[in-house]
């Protein structure tokens, strides 16, 4: 803890003599300005420990980097009322291991924001449909089991948008260009073929209720071009978050989730249930049959800092 103190105190020590050399006679407020519109650097480690067990099948005990993350995120003013701002955050660290092999990008991205006209920003990002209406599967911290959404379009080559708020109403889009020479990666099909897959979303908030419908084009597919349909209700009361969703893509699957989050303090549980319908034709191994999961979560926040 010393080591970090330290470093972090030369580091700013550093960074206020440069500024001072060039500029001596900044006052304190004007060197606090400079250091405040420096970009703001983030990060997190996360480990854990897991023990899963199959009934009928393989059970095993792994510890392993629950994503740490690394990241750095700024905005300034470009005009009045306009807003610039860019985020880049690194994953997959591997901070259990010392001979990880490296990094890889989760988030980066450019955009600008405005009242009069909402939020524009391209790169790589959470897409339109995930943010708007996937929040069981994306909620918990260490959950193997927890249902998939079934949808296609990737979180890269994103240009997404997001309108100002009219009564509480906003309006998401998304659309990822693929060009010439395409590579899905992993979250599409690989191909040679251009494709420009599309996410639209609606999102309505009014004191504690938000209602939420998306879609995904899925252009990128396996083989099936059914649209994926999406519907979140979300409500708040005092301590308690209420949610319930529906997805469902035809000759795929139909998928229901209900989840209630009660926050006690310093500590927070979690408890949902998934239930995913696969259609006797899908392309899934699970073709014709059902899978639910029940998922129970326990968090406390040990600090401001520190959760287990």
């Amino acid at each position: 803890m010393k080591k970090t103190l330290i470093a972090f105190s030369v580091a700013a020590a550093t960074f206020s003599g440069a500024a001072l050399a060039q500029d001596p006679t900044l006052t304190a407020s004007e060197l606090a300005a400079k250091m405040d519109s420096m970009p703001t650097v983030y990060g997190n480690i996360q480990y854990a420990l897991a023990h899963d067990s199959y009934d009928g099948g393989p059970s095993g005990v792994e510890h392993f980097d629950n994503g740490s993350t690394l990241g750095v995120t700024h905005d300034h003013m470009i005009a009045s009322g306009v807003t610039g701002f860019f985020k880049i955050e690194l994953d997959g660290f591997g901070a259990d291991e010392k001979d990880s092999s490296g990094a890889n990008i989760d988030e980066a991205y450019i955009g600008v924001k405005g009242n009069s006209f909402g939020q524009i920003w391209v790169g790589s990002d959470d897409s339109t449909y995930e943010r708007a209406v996937t929040e069981i599967s994306e909620f918990y911290e260490v959950a193997t089991l927890s249902q998939s959404v079934d949808y296609t379009t990737g979180e890269g080559d994103l240009i997404q948008y997001m309108s100002p708020s009219f009564g509480g109403l906003t309006i998401w889009g998304a659309v990822q260009v693929n060009g010439d020479g395409f590579d899905g990666g992993d979250d599409t099909k690989d191909g040679d073929e251009k494709s420009y897959p599309y996410q639209l979303a609606a999102v309505y908030e009014v004191d504690a209720l938000e209602l939420a419908v998306a879609m995904d084009s899925n252009d990128t597919s396996d083989g099936n071009n059914e649209n994926t349909y999406g519907l979140r209700a979300s409500f708040n009361a005092d301590n308690l978050r209420l949610t319930g969703e529906f997805h469902t893509r035809k000759d795929e699957s139909d998928t229901f989730g209900i989840m209630g989050i009660y926050t006690m303090g310093k500590n927070q549980f979690a408890l949902s249930y998934e239930l995913t319908q696969f259609d006797d034709d899908a392309s899934s191994p699970a073709a014709g049959r059902d899978a639910d999961t029940i998922t129970l979560q326990a968090l406390h926040n040990v600090s401001d800092h520190m959760y287990v």
